[in-house]
């Protein structure tokens, strides 16, 4: 593959979690071959015996799990999808790029399998890719929790400077009204008065008035 390179493996110094020999590198479908993969907290290496291999950003991971489906892979490993192509895939000439067109917004993915020779470790290789990644959280999701509004700054409204609005209880909102405002609410309030007894009388309810009017017209009758 043409990706591959040499480079010099993580160590400590960048946060090394877990170190797994005799693993094997599958890409999208294609083996790579057997070498070590290092998850360390600035990034996911793999190395072959020759010392060629790739690094994968964090940021540039979408997801990773422990595969047990064998009848996805007849082996257990640890799966990882990463939005960017490799290998051959990779080169795009640019008479591709200029024939392109609905599928400029189709994100590259390829995946990748990492297969331990001891499947026992898998949950522990988990685990550190659990934690690494943590480490590198989506920029979008960072600014999908912004707030746009206007923020409430507590030590200058202590200090006096900041425009906070005043809020009112019923009694002190009245005594703010004018008396026009005070007669049109006294207005309204009857008019929902009246609004709710209309609905009571027409729903079968029994008030004190319409059992009088019930029994007037009951004597009447009699």
């Amino acid at each position: 593959m043409s990706f591959l390179r040499s480079f010099p493996p993580p160590g400590s110094a960048e946060g090394l979690r877990q170190q797994q020999p005799d693993t094997e590198a599958v890409l999208n479908g294609k083996g790579l071959g057997t070498g070590t993969l290092y998850i360390a907290e600035s990034r996911l290496s793999w190395l072959d015996g020759s010392g060629l291999g790739f690094s994968l950003e964090y940021p540039t991971i979408s997801l990773h799990a422990v595969s047990r489906d064998l009848n996805a892979y007849p082996r257990e490993h640890l799966y990882v999808m990463v939005n960017a192509k490799f290998g051959e895939e990779s080169k795009e000439s640019v008479a591709d790029e200029e024939e392109e067109d609905s599928d400029d917004d189709i994100e590259p993915i390829s995946e990748f399998r990492f297969v331990p020779s001891d499947k026992s470790a898998l949950e522990a290789m988990f685990t550190a890719m659990c934690e690494c990644q943590a480490l590198h959280p989506d920029p979008e999701d960072e600014d999908s929790d912004d707030y746009d509004g206007d923020e409430y700054d507590v030590e200058a409204h202590e200090q006096g400077q900041g425009d906070i609005p005043t809020f009112y209880t019923y009694e002190e909102g009245l005594s703010h009204l004018t008396a026009e405002g005070q007669a049109t609410l006294e207005r309204l309030e009857g008019m929902l008065s009246q609004s709710v007894s209309s609905q009571y009388n027409m729903a079968g309810v029994r008030t004190e008035d319409s059992v009088r009017d019930y029994e007037d017209c009951v004597g009447k009758r009699g």
